[in-house]
């Protein structure tokens, strides 16, 4: 199987594209294309978001108040929305983070066992 392939079957398990992203802006602000460029970069290339995914999850992040966007110019000069986390993003990643923390060990404990 080739590794566009196994992307493709594998996919993000829900919820983790947000901590993802969360992460991504402890860096500091940045607009939609950035944040799906770090991710690909981060990740040699296995998490590939495309911007169906992407900005569903930075709107609904958005309304629960973990981001916030204002508009700006990037670096190409263009209009672009820079999201930044906020307090109450920054706690819901230490939340997130610490859930994946625990699956990892659990799904290791798993895996060594059976």
């Amino acid at each position: 199987m080739s590794k566009e392939q196994e992307q493709s079957s594998i996919g993000l398990l829900q919820g983790t594209l947000d901590l993802l992203v969360l992460r991504i802006l402890t860096a500091g602000p940045q607009h939609g294309y950035a944040i799906s460029r770090r991710l690909a970069e981060l990740s040699d290339e296995w998490f590939v978001v495309d911007e169906g995914s992407l900005y569903p999850c930075l709107y609904r992040m958005e309304k629960k108040g973990w981001i916030r966007s204002e508009a700006g110019r990037s670096e190409n000069n263009r209009k672009a929305r820079f999201y930044s986390l906020t307090r109450r993003g920054g706690e819901q990643l230490e939340t997130e983070q610490e859930g994946w923390r625990k699956f990892q060990l659990a799904m290791g404990r798993v895996l060594r066992r059976a």
